[in-house]
């Protein structure tokens, strides 16, 4: 049995680009009948199919070998991940020869109904996908896509969970970059995530929740921040709305190694699916960039909502900024519970029924730190952002407190979007860690000094700029007529130019 290959970050970095130009093709494959903005819906669950199918063979070779050859011990479902009942594997699949579609399909229908309480729903969330329409999607044009991904092996021996996962991550960037429409919901730059991950510094043991979870990245990074996975088992959990997005956010979990976890699809704000003795649950760390500005959320339930989220007041159905923010902050542990959001940025500053919410943040003292981005960083919007960090359990020296951090200039600019690189999230985050005011960057500010501006948390009204510099009066009509010469040299010049070469007379 082949020994599982350890390699350097930058050659797994090269092999996870380099599978992920291989799962890519299929998309050139499925081009024409299939639009891109459907690509995920066919790409993802084939792709989860095939590792699935493969990391069984590896553990029915793995029982083998240790029962000495023993079948019908490799067969016992307590020697695998997922059991694959008979006529569902790849293999069957490949064999097909006519009625791809509908193979394709039975299989997934089977693995699904024989794994009942960890794959319910996870491929037939995809209902736009429509394998079995073969006007859509020929015999011939699906043998290519099945021939394409048994060309790779994509078993943990093969892949470890970090490959295997960087390069589904490059794959779901790559299916935002080509959609637009809704991208943003569906995926949060990796980072802005890494870098909300290390203001909460989950640690060993700690629960963790993202009540958007979208397609896991945030959930994904935490596991990797806290380093040893087992560690994590039990204590990760998602809600997400979307059904095939969900479905999408327990393939990444899992195809990353993450065992044990938890993602519900459902509506968040109006029916939350972690509860304890009928109140809502909560967590070491929440974490999430739940849709902006969201429209028709419910807030009609929300005024008499039975967990208390409206603690501080139900915004109008017109917004959902603030309903996010209490659900948030009423799922942070009441003693250590840390939380980081995304947001628009006019939850800092904009007036009315938010504004009294707003009040209500500051004079709780939960609010640890906001952090300004530059516009552009994130998919199908233009909307600037901000991250709000939340802590139960200040440091001493935190409260009262509130670090206000302008990272609009940290970015790094491209042609179609801004982005932030690792070194630009480095830098936010050692001003953060570094706790002191960097005159236009930084103000470590105190709840009075917000009351007296009328509770606005716009950062502008707190950072202090660099003094503009003075000019003497007589510095300036120096410069002033200086540049008035040179204006004049130059016109003598352009003139005796143009008299010598016979263009003018003089």
């Amino acid at each position: 049995m082949a020994k599982k290959i350890v390699q350097s970050v930058s050659s797994e970095e090269t092999t996870s680009q380099q599978l992920f130009s291989h799962l890519f093709e299929a998309c050139n494959i499925l081009r024409g009948p299939i639009n891109q903005d459907e690509y995920k819906s066919y790409v993802t669950p084939i792709l989860f199919f095939k590792r699935i199918s493969d990391v069984y063979d590896e553990e029915t070779q793995i029982a083998l070998d240790e029962s000495d050859g023993d079948e019908e011990y490799a067969a016992f479902p307590e020697n695998h991940s997922f059991d694959i009942p008979q006529g569902c594997h790849w293999n069957d699949v490949r064999e097909a020869h006519e009625n791809i579609g509908v193979a394709i399909v039975k299989a997934m229908t089977g693995i699904e109904r024989a794994n009942p309480d960890t794959l319910s729903g996870v491929f037939s969330s995809f209902d736009d996908a429509n394998w079995t329409d073969t006007g859509k999607l020929s015999d011939e044009r699906l043998k290519n896509l099945v021939e394409h991904m048994s060309k790779i092996k994509l078993g943990n021996q093969n892949y470890s969970d970090d490959i295997m996962g960087d390069s589904y991550e490059y794959l779901i960037k790559k299916f935002a970059d080509l959609s637009k429409k809704n991208a943003g919901e569906f995926y949060t730059p990796r980072p802005i995530v890494k870098l909300m991950v290390q203001l909460l510094a989950p640690k060993a043991g700690d629960f963790v929740y993202d009540g958007a979870c979208g397609t896991g990245g945030m959930l994904i990074e935490a596991i990797r921040y806290i380093g040893n996975d087992q560690l994590t088992y039990g204590k990760i959990f998602g809600q997400e709305k979307n059904l095939a997005t969900s479905a999408i956010a327990r393939m990444n979990l899992f195809l990353h190694g993450a065992k044990d976890v938890q993602i519900v699809q459902g509506d968040t704000l109006r029916s939350p699916a972690f509860l304890e003795a009928g109140q809502l649950r909560t967590f070491d760390c929440v974490i999430a960039n739940p849709p902006f500005s969201l429209k028709n959320w419910g807030a009609d339930q929300f005024c008499s909502d039975i967990y208390g989220r409206n603690m501080w007041g139900s915004p109008t159905d017109s917004n959902a900024d603030f309903a996010w923010l209490q659900h948030m902050i009423c799922s942070m542990d009441k003693k250590n519970g840390r939380c980081a959001i995304v947001l628009p940025q006019g939850v800092l500053f904009r007036s009315g029924k938010e504004g009294d919410i707003r009040k209500k943040l500051v004079d709780s003292d939960k609010l640890e730190c906001i952090i300004t981005l530059v516009g552009g960083v994130f998919y199908s919007t233009g909307v600037s952002a901000c991250i709000l960090v939340m802590n139960n359990n200040k440091p001493s020296n935190h409260i009262g407190r509130v670090c206000m951090i302008d990272a609009s200039n940290i970015y790094t600019p491209q042609r179609a979007q801004n982005i932030m690189t690792e070194e630009d999230i480095q830098k936010v985050f050692t001003l953060y860690t570094n706790y002191e005011d960097v005159i236009e960057q930084v103000k470590i500010v105190t709840l009075d000094d917000i009351r007296q501006k009328d509770y606005t948390l716009a950062i502008n009204n707190y950072i202090e700029k660099k003094e503009a510099e003075t000019v003497p009066p007589e510095e300036v009509r120096r410069q002033y007529f200086a540049a008035l010469q040179e204006v004049k040299d130059a016109e003598e010049a352009m003139k005796r130019l143009l008299v010598e070469g016979g263009y003018i007379s003089e």
